[in-house]
């Protein structure tokens, strides 16, 4: 490629990211970074073929810059894990909703084909889930109290290795990315079968409505978390899959990195479903309107955080930079 042509190609994004350093504390770390790797790239490509040359000056003197802002001067908030929460990640997510959707249409479908092998095979239950824990829910049901399950154990032990379990299960779906796309692919499609064959089983035995308002209490936060830490490690195996315009190396560290954050964001979350599951789902004679509180207000909690509020977030930095660059 000509030089001229290399410069007309990226001279806008350049002008934008040097004025983007420029904003301090109100730019995305998370855009200041990404925005640092393809500077980087683009400095390194005319290293190699525009040596000497003005474009390689400037570009040298804005990665100098943007280094001593990104780095060296980098001050950590007192606030910093909040901030990560509330800002950083936020900001940061809305890049991913797409293969979050990705990772939601395999759960669901893998659910579906759950809950149909269990409609049409009265055995695929017990493959699925065990003949001790399908024997000890016939008895529950058979007692009239078919989430009983839930009963077992203190309040706080329970809480504490459901936690500590749901993590151990979101960072699993996330691992299986090294093996790319497939392995957490896998993860996603499993948990789906057997939570399509779980629900479907209440359904045959009659008790569907009674056992479901019980499960989705801390549920709705669970398998919605469960999801998302698929998203993080769908990420983390496309990064393998398609790097785009990094090498593969590049693309994958970039992508761990990423996958690592969303898995990160799911901890509070999971230590909610935890605490629901560990002292509230147990009351299953709680009334039904305060079950279905308890379940909207979860369902909504993780739409408005994973959805809503990184577009809400997105649009508002969107305008400061707008603001900035002087684009309308």
């Amino acid at each position: 490629m000509r030089e001229a042509a290399f410069v007309r190609q990226n001279k806008e994004k350049w002008i934008v990211f040097e004025k983007a350093i420029n904003l301090g504390s109100n730019t995305n770390p998370d855009e200041l970074a990404n925005g640092y790797i393809q500077l980087t790239n683009d400095l390194a490509y005319a290293q190699t073929y525009y040596a000497e040359s003005k474009t390689l000056l400037y570009l040298n003197g804005l990665a100098s810059q943007a280094h001593q802002k990104i780095y060296k001067n980098k001050k950590e908030s007192s606030n910093r894990i909040l901030d990560f929460w509330l800002t950083e990640f936020p900001l940061f997510f809305k890049q991913y909703h797409k293969t979050l959707g990705s990772a939601f249409l395999i759960f669901i479908v893998a659910s579906i084909i759950g809950s149909l092998s269990a409609l049409n095979d009265a055995t695929f239950v017990r493959l699925i889930l065990g003949d001790a824990y399908v024997n000890e829910t016939l008895n529950n049901i058979a007692d009239g109290d078919p989430a009983a399950i839930y009963k077992g154990g203190s309040e706080i032990g329970s809480f504490l290795g459901i936690t500590i379990n749901n993590i151990r299960v979101a960072f699993l779906a996330f691992s299986f990315g090294v093996i790319t796309s497939i392995g957490t692919g896998y993860i996603l499609f499993s948990n789906g079968i057997m939570l399509g064959a779980f629900i479907t089983f209440f359904y045959t035995k009659d008790v569907f409505f009674e056992a479901n308002k019980q499960i989705w209490l801390h549920g709705t936060i669970e398998i919605s978390v469960i999801i998302i830490a698929g998203c993080a490690g769908l990420i983390m195996g496309n990064s393998i899959l398609f790097p785009k315009t990094y090498s593969r190396r590049t693309s994958f560290m970039k992508g761990a990195k990423d996958g690592l954050k969303v898995v990160v964001s799911t901890i509070p979350f999971f230590i909610i479903a935890g605490f629901i599951e560990g002292f509230i789902t147990r009351y299953t004679d709680m009334p039904n309107w305060l079950a279905f509180l308890i379940i909207c207000s979860s369902l909504f909690l993780i739409i408005y955080y994973y959805l809503a509020y990184p577009i809400i977030l997105n649009k508002k930095h969107e305008r400061q930079l707008h603001t900035v660059t002087g684009k309308p």
